[in-house]
């Protein structure tokens, strides 16, 4: 079917994809919840990681994706949902989330209390995939809602109301970067619940694959620096003599966009990488990769046919 070819083409196992062709049929999502469906923007390329997470979810578990920004961590995750034919639920996690935004809060309608159904609650109820996004950001109010909901329980305690068991096809996908600000290791037993995928860095390929899946008239020329300015800065980040703030692939595939309706390449670049850090001596340093790039003259032509 059409929503795996991409997955044919990079050679994913036959009896993988035969396996989640088979999920999809044996599951089919209630009208109510179909609208969460959602095509990614941006596809993913990586063949083990995909083999991975399929072989993973297909045997009923939960995924945590590590890694520093720019890895593809929520791609995958979008991914992964889209493959599976799965409405998707995000939960950004931050010091103010607590179990009532993740299981429902009491409100009052009808001149009756009812439950307003929270992200996670939604998730079992319809099978949906869980997109738990910075979860190493999330208060021990919050994680202990996750405990049963991640473990062979497979059940959400509501309380007030009944215990609900998860939908067969439910899944959670954990995304967690490292070292950001407001984040913490996270307990051995929530790690527990997940078999983790270390996420690799982009690589040219990876990145290549990504440009010319998106942008099929895009100049290979075009291709090849817009492919090397990201991997530039990547490596100035491992370096450390840049932050990761520039290091923003949906900027850099949102300036091909731009550039698309007539903006001159420099200018697009400059919207989605270069202002994405504020400070001046790091902003130049960015700065001086991009013009060994993309240069100041190019215009739209220079980039699509």
């Amino acid at each position: 079917m059409e929503e795996l070819r991409f997955l044919e083409e990079q050679n994913v196992s036959p009896e993988l994809i035969k396996r989640v062709e088979e999920f999809r049929q044996a599951y089919p999502v209630k009208e109510e919840a179909a609208g969460r469906i959602t095509k990614p923007s941006i596809p993913f390329y990586g063949k083990e990681i995909l083999e991975m997470a399929i072989a993973a979810i297909l045997q009923g578990q939960n995924l945590l994706l590590t890694g520093p920004k720019a890895t593809g961590k929520n791609i995958l995750a979008e991914n992964l949902a889209y493959i599976f034919n799965r409405p998707s639920y995000n939960v950004s996690f931050h010091v103010n989330t607590n179990s009532g935004d993740l299981i429902g809060t009491d409100t009052f309608e009808d001149n009756e209390v009812k439950l307003r159904k929270g992200s996670i609650y939604r998730c079992a109820e319809y099978g949906g995939f869980g997109i738990l996004d910075e979860i190493n950001m999330a208060k021990n109010d919050a994680v202990s809602v996750l405990h049963a909901t991640l473990d062979y329980r497979r059940s959400i305690d509501v309380p007030g109301y009944d215990k609900i068991d998860l939908h067969p096809a439910a899944r959670f996908i954990g995304t967690m970067n490292y070292g950001y600000a407001g984040t913490k290791e996270l307990n051995e037993a929530l790690v527990s619940r997940f078999l983790v995928i270390d996420m690799p860095a982009q690589t040219e390929e990876t990145l290549r694959f990504i440009f010319k899946e998106m942008f099929p008239d895009a100049k290979e020329k075009a291709i090849e620096q817009f492919t090397g300015l990201f991997l530039d800065l990547q490596l100035k980040a491992l370096n450390s003599e840049i932050s990761t703030k520039a290091l923003d692939l949906r900027g850099l595939l949102a300036a091909m966009k731009i550039i698309k309706v007539g903006l001159s390449p420099p200018l697009a670049v400059q919207m989605g990488i270069v202002n994405k850090t504020f400070d001046v001596f790091e902003k130049e340093i960015v700065e001086d990769v991009v013009h060994t790039r993309i240069p100041a003259e190019w215009i739209r032509e220079d980039v699509y046919e």
